[in-house]
């Protein structure tokens, strides 16, 4: 059996992070400018309430899925919530738990400042991700609107 391991983001692994992410972003059909990866690498790092993190899965001791999170305020409750924001494991490694694993990680961390919110999205056409999502978590009804 294959081992998976999950920690949080090292600076040694911005070539893993940036082909990891560059794929999720061509998953999406979508792009962003260099000035973005400079800038979300510096903010994963960076020290704030606020300010994202991540954590990145190995497979056998490659790097295989990575995790975006960040913690906001509502005004329905005094606690954060811990919004998930790109979850990503490359196409070799789905259904062998590194999806599951990152998510709990998430979850996990969440809990030790006692958030216990966590929440994403994802577009109704990845079958994929939805088969995991609806094993490991309740689908809440709501649809997202964006104005462009």
């Amino acid at each position: 059996m294959s081992e998976i391991t999950i920690r949080p983001f090292l600076q040694s692994d911005h070539d893993d992070w940036r082909r990891l992410w560059t794929a999720y972003l061509e998953f999406y059909k979508t792009t962003v400018p260099e000035e973005v990866y400079n800038t979300t690498w510096e903010r994963l790092f960076a020290q704030g309430e606020f300010e994202p993190k991540g954590f990145m899965a190995f497979l056998d001791g490659k790097a295989v899925g990575l995790v975006h999170y960040l913690y906001h305020r509502s005004c329905w409750a005094i606690v954060n919530n811990c919004y998930l924001q790109d979850l990503f494991t490359v196409p070799e490694a789905r259904g062998k738990g590194v999806g599951a694993g990152l998510i709990e990680a998430v979850r996990q961390e969440a809990g030790k400042i006692g958030v216990t919110n966590v929440y994403w999205m994802t577009h109704e056409t990845n079958a994929t991700a939805r088969k995991l999502y609806d094993h490991v978590a309740r689908r809440t009804g709501f649809i997202e609107y964006d104005l462009l």
